[in-house]
């Protein structure tokens, strides 16, 4: 359907409000991200979402292809402060939040805050921390604060954690609560490049021995634009029957005869935000239902489960969903 026939009050929309600036930004970091990362223009466009809107992302995929690599760039090149934190089995709460240190001088406790305490948060291979770990995410990852001692500290506006696992390899591994998975606004999953990316990136970086191309990246986004990038996304325009079109949607997950779990309704905000965000990316001041389509799947791999019997038959949960997005009606 095309965008200028759109009867949603797509040239009001567009005159009340500038988006310019959210693209031209937007640009920027693409395009200086695309300095180092060959191919995965999916991928960079929902992780620049992500920070746009205020979401988490799980980065899932085999080792290699640039997962850990991204996160750090995305820091490098919106001048925010980043920290790593690797997930390991034998990671403890207090390892990822900080924990109170005695001063022996004042006879009084001062909390030392743990590397949650930043802007962008690389949580790598992020399946391998046992539950009680993970959830020591769970209030962090959606209030934005942490609660220690009872004592309640505030994370930064522009907190966001970008995780990572490898879909692959079991041993020592184990499986995010839903609960967690929840508060992800998106899952990429990340696929090897093919054979014309491979070639372009042993001729890019086949001398580049000690990794100096990484550190030609420089900041093109301040934390500053990116708080009004966010306001203005907010005031994208999304028409009635377009919020109902998201409902219907996200309503049938739950009563699909091939999923156990359906999507909640925090699933149902990430794909209106995020489809704010692609359609301000392109260039519009209003969503469209293409805008929707083309993230309700990143929003939502991760929020339903099959049934037992199509999870023994094989059936993909990306296949399911497709079908869930066909059946329903397109806005006119």
């Amino acid at each position: 359907m095309s965008e200028e026939k759109t009867g949603w009050q797509a040239e009001e929309a567009a005159t009340a409000l500038d988006i310019t600036p959210v693209y031209e930004r937007a640009a920027r970091v693409q395009a200086a991200l695309r300095q180092v990362i060959v191919g995965q223009e999916g991928a960079l466009e929902q992780l620049l979402v992500a920070l746009l809107v205020g979401g988490h992302v799980l980065i899932e995929g085999v080792p290699g292809i640039a997962k850990t690599l991204m996160a750090r760039l995305l820091a490098r090149a919106v001048a925010a402060d980043f920290s790593r934190i690797q997930f390991t089995p034998d990671l403890m709460p207090a390892d990822v939040l900080g924990t109170p240190v005695f001063n022996p001088r004042t006879s009084e406790f001062r909390f030392k805050p743990g590397p949650i305490f930043s802007n962008i948060v690389l949580a790598d291979e992020i399946n391998r921390a046992p539950a009680k770990t993970q959830a020591a995410l769970f209030e962090v990852m959606e209030e934005r604060q942490a609660t220690i001692d009872g004592q309640t500290y505030r994370m930064s506006s522009l907190f966001m954690v970008v995780a990572t696992q490898n879909p692959i390899e079991q041993e020592g591994t184990y499986r995010l609560p839903e609960a967690q998975l929840d508060r992800f606004l998106f899952r990429i999953l990340l696929d090897y490049p093919d054979l014309e990316e491979e070639k372009a990136i042993l001729r890019r970086f086949h001398d580049d021995f000690e990794g100096r191309m990484y550190q030609t990246i420089q900041p093109v986004l301040s934390p500053e634009e990116v708080a009004d990038s966010r306001r203005r996304i907010e005031r994208v325009y999304i028409g009635e029957e377009l919020l109902d079109y998201i409902a219907a949607m996200v309503h049938q997950t739950r009563h699909h005869p091939d999923l156990l779990l359906g999507a909640s309704p925090r699933a149902s905000l990430a794909i209106a935000r995020s489809a704010k965000a692609i359609a301000a990316l392109r260039g519009r001041a209003f969503v469209t239902p293409d805008d929707i389509r083309a993230i309700t799947i990143p929003v939502l791999n991760h929020r339903v489960l099959l049934t037992p019997e199509r999870e023994i038959e094989g059936l993909s949960i990306q296949h399911v969903l497709e079908n869930i997005i066909n059946s329903i009606a397109v806005p006119r």
